[in-house]
């Protein structure tokens, strides 16, 4: 039995690096949007970090590049950072490829499984023109399909294990433009209008509050369990209150079902609540409304409705991005 301790409200960061034995060559340093402990095939992700301090980047690039050196690394290698309050720390060290390479190698337009066959067959970085960190341009957001439409029944709820089966990615120069792209690829674009349902665990009530004021503030008509409700009440948020089902209520499944509901945000914590947001979540999945469960991808999806009203989103491929 493996006991991990849990970091609690922890930024995690992959990085992904190049190394011939004598250099170490950072790829690409990129940050889950979702907290440290959902597994890293499931989390959100967009590079260049958006929410690490440079100060803290620069850390992790020097801790990256003395353990591939001290490990005597030959070709690609994987590093899992954790940043809380305000101190990194090394969650995982893999002397091999990881999921992220592809990503991380469309972002750059630098071929990192190629140079480190190459490396590996006897060659070198340098001579391979690979001495420095790619220069990425924008934001690259990469999004994981899951597959739950297709397996009714199964928990919905981001964890330490991996149920994506698949991954797509979104660009912009707008960090918002590229979220709501990378939505959109894995199948459930964001609303620019209409109703969100809120119901948040008692530790989420206060981002959950600043949640329920965006998406108020955008226009979007709110409604809420007894006690998130009560909380946006008191702030001075127009909310209509809904039964939980756990009361025998059909409420929130009706109105998710009958098409009146365009955005769930359902953050479950406690006995009841797995239970409970278990209908709210399968029909929010049966009805492909799209269903948001940790506050740091509800804080993203605002972000990208807010830029969408602003400026219309605009596609181009990936090979245009780099010819340009």
């Amino acid at each position: 039995i493996l006991i991990d301790k849990f970091m609690e409200d922890a930024f995690e960061i992959d990085v992904d690096a190049l190394g011939d034995g004598e250099r170490v060559v950072v790829g690409a340093v990129m940050q889950h949007i979702e907290e440290a402990g959902v597994h890293s095939g499931d989390a959100a992700c967009v590079l260049p970090p958006y929410k690490v301090s440079a100060y803290h980047q620069g850390i992790m690039r020097e801790y990256t590049e003395q353990l591939g050196l001290a490990l005597g690394v030959r070709g690609l290698m994987n590093v899992q950072f954790a940043l809380k309050d305000e101190v990194v720390c090394v969650l995982e060290v893999n002397p091999r490829a990881s999921r992220t390479v592809p990503y991380a190698s469309k972002a750059t337009g630098l071929n990192m499984a190629y140079i480190a066959a190459q490396v590996m067959a006897g060659r070198n970085l340098e001579e391979l023109g690979v001495t420095e960190e790619p220069r990425v341009d924008g934001f690259f957001i990469k999004e994981a399909v899951l597959p739950f439409k297709k397996l009714p029944g199964s928990s919905i709820l981001l964890g330490p294990e991996m149920h994506s089966t698949g991954e797509v990615m979104g660009h912009a120069s707008h960090f918002g433009h590229a979220f709501a792209k990378s939505q959109i690829a894995a199948g459930t674009g964001l609303p620019q209008s209409g109703a969100v349902l809120i119901t948040v665990n008692d530790y989420d009530k206060s981002a959950g509050l600043n949640f329920a004021r965006d998406m108020s503030r955008m226009g979007f008509k709110l409604y809420a369990t007894p006690g998130t409700a009560d909380m946006c009440a008191r702030a001075g948020l127009a909310v209509e209150v809904v039964e939980k089902a756990q009361d025998g209520s059909t409420q929130i499944v009706d109105l998710i079902r009958g098409g009146k509901i365009q955005l769930v945000l359902n953050t479950p914590l406690g006995p009841h609540a797995h239970t409970d947001g278990a209908e709210i979540r399968s029909a929010a999945i049966a009805m492909n409304v799209p269903l948001l469960t940790t506050l740091s991808a509800a804080m993203a999806a605002v972000s990208a409705i807010q830029a969408m009203g602003k400026k219309e989103l605009r596609y181009r491929s990936l090979q245009s991005h780099f010819s340009n």
